[in-house]
């Protein structure tokens, strides 16, 4: 049970038997069951709007560059975080946004929404989280995306024309 105590008033979990879910941590005090909580998080394939070019970020120090990313906001849809990080990270507006797919992330136990954004500007201006930034041709942006990286998951899987690995 990864859970063990209650989010909204502190009680000891117990586990108890759900008739259709199984063994779910169960609240005696609120006599409720609470289901399991994670992170919700989206990362962006940042295109222009010719849809030839990748923007990639390199981040927090590190030599390789990955996608643009962050987490959901309370109360905010998907697409709307993705345009909103795109915005605040970059700098750029977005005009359109599509849904790739969705991967866990047991790391930092996060659900990672993966989306291909378009921008209508091509200058960047980034904030504090970005340590640079670069436009990459398509074939560019794979040889460049982080090796092993979950961005570089979405990324291959995009270009390969949504065919990504499945693991369940």
């Amino acid at each position: 049970m990864d859970m063990n105590y209650c989010m909204q008033c502190g009680t000891r979990l117990i586990l108890r038997h759900h008739e259709t879910e199984g063994d779910i941590p169960y609240c005696e005090s609120c006599a409720a069951f609470r289901y399991p909580v994670f992170n919700t998080a989206v990362s962006m394939i940042v295109m222009n709007e010719a849809m030839d070019r990748i923007i990639l970020i390199k981040q927090y120090g590190k030599p390789t560059y990955v996608l643009v990313a962050g987490y959901v906001n309370k109360g905010e849809d998907a697409e709307a975080a993705a345009a909103r990080e795109v915005l605040e990270e970059l700098g750029m507006s977005v005009s359109s946004v599509h849904f790739n797919r969705s991967h866990y992330y047991p790391r930092t136990n996060t659900l990672m929404l993966n989306f291909t954004v378009t921008v209508r500007e091509e200058d960047a201006h980034p904030n504090w989280e970005v340590d640079s930034w670069r436009w990459f041709g398509i074939e560019e942006a794979r040889a460049n995306i982080r090796p092993d990286s979950l961005a570089e998951i979405f990324l291959n899987g995009y270009l390969d024309g949504g065919v990504y690995p499945f693991s369940p």
